[in-house]
């Protein structure tokens, strides 16, 4: 009767292991986190961003806006000084396109969707950048100066070049690997 339970119960630990080293093998997709703050260093919020086959997934989740419409961009430099974040440097734009989903010359690859905060100052934005990717290839995202996310104070106008109308700088993270 042991030996039967025995027989019964092989094939089930074999695929059970089967599973958990597939599991196991498959790599974890890169990716870069930052912790997003204002120009006095309270904390704004955090970005991440994951590369996958169709270009990176960002996600940011923000607090402590002014309610309404922010844009928000990668930009091209990792380096957030307060209080104006100008230390980041323009939109990333490796392809050296213009600014804006709809200017008819292209869009930065920094470019991203409006922002709506909330009354209570929150918000977040979901969005994928085609074709870009971490570290390497031909348009990696954290090249020897890095990058930062910044959340500026005014709605991106989606054509101006170079930065969309987008107002001052009022949040900003360093994006780091992992």
């Amino acid at each position: 009767m042991k030996t039967a339970a025995l027989f019964l119960a092989l094939p089930l630990l074999a695929s059970v292991a089967a599973c958990a080293a597939t599991s196991q093998s498959a790599p974890a997709a890169p990716t870069a986190k930052a912790k997003l703050a204002a120009g006095d260093g309270s904390a704004r919020g955090t970005a991440v961003v994951t590369q996958a086959g169709d270009g990176l997934h960002v996600v940011v989740k923000a607090q402590g806006l002014t309610p309404g419409i922010h844009a928000v961009h990668i930009h091209t430099t990792g380096v957030c000084t307060g209080p104006d974040f100008t230390s980041a440097g323009g939109h990333w734009n490796p392809t050296s396109h213009q600014h804006g989903k709809d200017n008819p010359q292209g869009m930065h690859m920094g470019d991203m969707p409006n922002m709506q905060a909330k009354p209570d100052g929150s918000g977040e934005i979901e969005y994928v950048v085609p074709g870009g990717t971490i570290s390497d290839g031909a348009t990696p995202l954290l090249d020897a100066d890095g990058a930062a996310i910044v959340i500026h104070a005014q709605a991106d106008d989606y054509k101006s070049d170079p930065t969309g109308n987008a107002g001052g700088r009022v949040a900003c993270g360093v994006l780091s690997a992992g």
